[in-house]
C-alpha cells in the first residue's frame, strides 16, 4: 500500500461501523504523531441479539403447490453501522463547521468508506485529502502511524 501524506496539524478518522477515532497529527509526514482528540463507540450486537421474531414464511404456490419461502428478516447489525456512519458525517460536518480542521485523511473499512462518503457534507468533502480503504480500529496509535505513512 502506498503511503499517504498526512502533514502537521492533519486530522486522521479511524473507522468501522462499530467505532471511530479522531487522530491529529502533531508531527510531520515523515514522523507523524498522532494524538487522539475524539473516540465514538456504538453498541452494536450481532444481528441475532436484535431481531425480535424469526423470519416469516410465505406461500409460493397454489393449493396443488404448497411450497413455502422464508422472506428476508432486517439485518439490524447492518443497519445499525449504516447510521453510525450517518453519525459520523454529522460529526465531521459539525467539525468541520467549527474549523476543528483543514485537512482530513478518511481511513475506513471499505463498506464504511463507501457508506462514510455518501453522507459527508461538501464542507468536509472538500477537506478529505486522503483515504485508505482499510480497517485499523483495533491497532494500536504507533502501528496506524506506520502503516499509514510507511
Amino acid at each position: 500500500m502506498s503511503s499517504v501524506k498526512i502533514g502537521y496539524e492533519t486530522w486522521v478518522l479511524i473507522a468501522d461501523g462499530e467505532k471511530a477515532l479522531f487522530l491529529k497529527n502533531l508531527g510531520d509526514e515523515e514522523l507523524p504523531n498522532f494524538e487522539i482528540q475524539r473516540v465514538e463507540e456504538q453498541e452494536n450486537p450481532s444481528d441475532s441479539d436484535q431481531s425480535a421474531n424469526r423470519p416469516g414464511r410465505g406461500r409460493d404456490g397454489g393449493k396443488d403447490n404448497p411450497h413455502s419461502s422464508a422472506f428476508q428478516d432486517t439485518d439490524w447489525h447492518e443497519l445499525a453501522k449504516d447510521r453510525f456512519a450517518a453519525e459520523l458525517g454529522e460529526i465531521l460536518y459539525k467539525m468541520a463547521y467549527r474549523k476543528r480542521f483543514d485537512r482530513i485523511v478518511l481511513v475506513a473499512s471499505p463498506s464504511t468508506l463507501g457508506e462514510l462518503r455518501g453522507q459527508l457534507h461538501k464542507e468536509v468533502s472538500d477537506r478529505v485529502v486522503g483515504e485508505v480503504a482499510k480497517d485499523l480500529t483495533n491497532h494500536p496509535i504507533g502501528k496506524i502511524e506506520d502503516i499509514l505513512t510507511n
